[in-house]
C-alpha cells in the first residue's frame, strides 16, 4: 500500500463521526448541570461527564490541538493525580563490601527457563533486606484484579531480553544512531528484534509522522503500559505523564509497610518492529498489550522494578517490587498504528507530550539482581 494511502488511513482512523447539533449538546450539558447542582457525585455522573466530553469533542475533529483552559472548568475538572509521584530515589545496587543492597530489578532476561538469583519465593518470612518473601507476580490479566492502565510510553530497543526474539543478535537500520538525537539528547539503544530486512521496502520506506516524535521505520521499540489499582480509573485523568502520578493517584491503596506493591502495580510490555505496511495496522495501541492471534500469548510474568536509563547494574530503582507481564515474542506493527496512538495521547486531559518519543533503554538486568519467580 502506498504512503499516501497509509496517511489517508491514519486520518480516517482519527476522524470522528458527525457530531450532534449544538442544541443537542446544550441540552446534555444543561441536564448535567442540574445533576451537579443537587450534588450527584455517583458513577452515573462520572459517566455523563465523559459522555458530554465525547459529544463536545465530536464537534471538533482537532481536539488534540485545542488548548486547555487556564482555569479548571466543569467539563475539564481538576487533575487530581498531578504531583502524586512517590519520592523513592535510586540507590546503589550493592554495598561496598559486595552485599546486595537492592531487591529485584527490571528489565530482566525473560527467556523461558531463566531463573534469577534474588529469592522472592521463599514463602512466609522476611528476606535479608526486610522485604517480605512470597512476592509472586500477578498471573491474571490486570483488569481482573482491579488494575487499570495509567500511561503508555516506549523505549528505543528492548529493555528485556528474549532469546531468539529480541537479543544481542538483533538488527535494525544502520542510521539509527542519528535519529536518536531527540529533544532530550541522545538516548541509549536497547536490544533489537530479528525481523529487519533492508531489501524489503516495508522496513526502509520512510513514513510521514504527524504525531510521534523521532520515530524510525525498521527500528525496534518496547512499549510499556503501567497499571495501578490506585489510578484514576474510568475518569478523564486516568492517563498521566509522568506515569508515577497515575500509579499513586489515589491514597490508601498502595502500601509500603506492609508492602503490597507487586499486587497493586503492574506493567505490560510488548516489543515491536515498526514497518511501513498497513497490513500490520492496529487501531488502539494506547489501552494495553495487543492480545490477538500470536500477540500477547507467550507471556513472562515476574516481579521487578521501574526501568529507564537512570538505572543500571550499578544504580538500582527503589520502585520495586512490581509485577511485570512481558510478551516474549517480537511483533510487526505499522507506523500508522504508533502515530494513531500518539494522536490519542495528545487528546488526553493530562499533558502527555513528554511521552511522544522513545525513551532510552536500561541495560538488561544482571542475574544477581533478578527475581527467581519468572513464570
Amino acid at each position: 500500500m502506498s504512503a499516501s494511502t497509509a496517511e489517508v488511513k491514519l486520518q480516517q482512523a482519527q476522524q470522528k463521526p458527525p457530531g450532534p447539533s449544538c442544541l443537542a449538546v446544550s441540552v446534555v450539558i444543561a441536564g448535567f448541570l442540574g445533576l451537579f447542582a443537587i450534588g450527584a457525585t455517583n458513577f452515573a455522573t462520572i459517566a455523563l461527564t465523559n459522555e458530554i466530553k465525547l459529544a463536545v469533542d465530536k464537534l471538533d475533529p482537532n481536539t488534540e490541538a485545542r488548548p486547555m483552559a487556564s482555569e479548571p472548568t466543569m467539563l475539564q475538572g481538576n487533575n487530581m493525580c498531578h504531583g502524586k509521584k512517590a519520592d523513592l530515589p535510586n540507590k546503589p545496587c550493592s554495598l561496598e563490601n559486595g552485599v546486595i543492597n537492592a531487591i529485584e530489578q527490571a528489565g530482566a532476561d525473560v527467556s523461558a527457563g531463566f531463573v534469577g538469583d534474588i529469592n522472592a519465593t521463599g514463602g512466609q518470612g522476611v528476606s535479608h533486606n526486610g522485604t517480605a518473601l512470597g512476592r509472586n507476580p500477578i498471573t491474571e490479566p490486570y483488569w481482573k484484579v482491579g488494575l487499570c492502565p495509567v500511561n503508555v510510553h516506549w523505549h528505543l530497543g528492548a529493555e528485556h531480553k528474549s532469546a531468539g526474539q529480541y537479543d544481542d543478535a538483533g538488527k535494525g537500520p544502520a542510521d539509527s544512531h542519528s535519529h536518536r538525537k531527540l529533544m532530550a539528547g541522545e538516548v541509549r539503544q536497547g536490544l533489537r528484534c530479528k525481523h529487519y530486512d533492508a531489501k524489503q521496502p516495508m522496513y526502509t520506506k520512510e513514513y510521514k509522522w504527524q504525531h510521534c516524535v523521532g520515530m524510525k521505520v525498521g527500528e525496534t521499540y518496547e512499549v510499556h503500559w503501567p497499571h495501578s489499582a490506585a489510578g484514576a480509573c474510568g475518569t478523564p485523568y486516568q492517563y498521566q505523564t509522568p506515569f508515577y502520578d497515575g500509579v499513586f493517584c489515589n491514597g490508601g491503596i498502595i502500601s509500603l509497610a506492609p508492602q503490597n506493591t507487586w499486587e497493586k502495580i503492574g506493567v505490560q510490555a510488548q516489543v515491536f518492529t515498526i514497518v511501513n505496511d498497513e497490513n500490520y495496522y492496529y487501531p488502539d495501541l494506547m489501552r494495553g498489550m495487543i492480545v490477538d492471534g500470536v500477540r500477547g500469548q507467550d507471556i513472562a510474568k515476574y516481579t521487578g522494578s521501574t526501568t529507564g536509563t537512570s538505572r543500571s547494574n550499578t544504580v538500582c530503582s527503589s520502585y520495586t517490587p512490581i509485577t511485570w507481564q512481558v510478551d516474549r515474542k517480537c511483533h510487526l506493527i505499522s507506523a500508522s498504528t504508533f502515530d494513531k496512538m500518539c494522536a490519542d495521547m495528545k487528546a488526553q486531559a493530562d499533558d502527555m507530550s513528554d511521552d511522544l518519543h522513545a525513551h532510552g533503554s536500561r541495560e538488561v538486568v544482571a542475574k544477581k539482581y533478578t527475581a527467581n519467580n519468572l513464570q
